[in-house]
């Protein structure tokens, strides 16, 4: 498989780590700044030896080096300041993506796409909407995250191991996400038993500010550990062909009651990309939740509309 990423910052690059890590095939890393995507992956290239992988690496700022790629991974965007919200990178990051889709259009028309950009949500879909898609081939990375960060903060509070905190999080990527308490456990007990309603609200609120944790603490940049291994295991599930089932951002199509919005579900990844949507039982309250963080999303891709005007030809301009 030949993966390219689009982003040599430091999602991207620690993107790449992973993936050379995984030892899956071709990688190329992808930057508009001359050297950046060539120095790093040289410097992941030295590595290879000293760990063991025989995965080929390359760099460099031409989209040229994108041709017959298998999957694109879109990293590149502004990333967030104190203070900011995803939504405020909505004007630039909306360009620089549908830009890149633009130019992927010419060079790997048949690769499956995955967002990382921020704001995930929209990017996802307008890359989709440039590219123009089937949804089994345009997916957004943010549900892994997201549930990651649950999970870590739910093995903090019992002193346990993250590993035996199995959980989902589903909806938008921010602060409408949507935890599911309901069939959340611990080595197979229901964490509603392990922790008390304030100490479970206490971590939801953590995890959907996760990310603006991170970013006040760095104060000139964020996350990019654990996005960066989050967008790798969709990526293995896919080259592996894996069925792995594993929240992402898709277009809904009636699912949980939605419609034409991309969001976070319950997904199966294989060699074909989104092979299936899980629908799993959620309790009332989290159902109606999910309905809410769809309407933030529709709202923040109608402000895009309004931004961008409606025709996909003009996004890229």
């Amino acid at each position: 498989m030949k993966v390219t990423i689009a982003g040599a910052g430091h999602v991207g690059a620690t993107c790449a780590q992973y993936l050379l890590q995984e030892d899956l095939g071709e990688v190329y890393l992808l930057d508009v700044v001359e050297g950046l995507a060539a120095g790093k992956a040289l410097d992941l290239a030295q590595a290879a030896p000293i760990l063991g992988k025989h995965s080929r690496i390359r760099g460099g700022h031409s989209y040229l080096g994108a041709r017959g790629s298998d999957l694109v991974v879109i990293t590149a965007g502004k990333p967030r300041q104190p203070g900011m919200s995803r939504d405020d990178l909505l004007a630039v990051n909306g360009r620089i993506v549908a830009s890149i889709a633009s130019e992927l259009k010419e060079v790997a028309p048949d690769a499956l796409v995955i967002t990382v950009t921020n704001p995930l949500d929209v990017t996802t879909y307008i890359v989709q909407r440039v590219l123009d898609l089937p949804r089994s081939r345009c997916m957004g990375m943010a549900g892994i995250l997201d549930t990651a960060r649950f999970r870590c903060f739910v093995a903090l509070q019992l002193g346990c191991s993250p590993v035996d905190v199995q959980a989902l999080v589903l909806g938008g990527h921010g602060d409408s996400m949507v935890p599911i308490l309901s069939s959340a456990t611990v080595g197979g007990v229901r964490l509603t038993e392990l922790l008390t309603p304030g100490q479970l609200s206490a971590i939801v609120e953590r995890t959907r500010k996760g990310g603006a944790e991170i970013v006040r603490l760095l104060k000139t940049g964020s996350a990019f550990y654990a996005p960066g291994a989050a967008v790798a295991q969709m990526v293995v599930a896919i080259a592996r062909d894996e069925h792995r089932l594993l929240p992402a951002c898709v277009l809904t199509q009636g699912e949980y009651g939605l419609e034409g919005v991309f969001i976070g579900l319950p997904v199966v990844l294989g060699s074909r990309g989104v092979e299936a949507i899980v629908q799993m039982a959620l309790a009332e309250e989290e159902r109606e939740a999910l309905g809410r963080s769809a309407e933030a999303v529709r709202s923040a891709m109608d402000t895009w509309h309004e931004l961008a005007g409606t025709d996909p030809a003009d996004w890229a301009s």
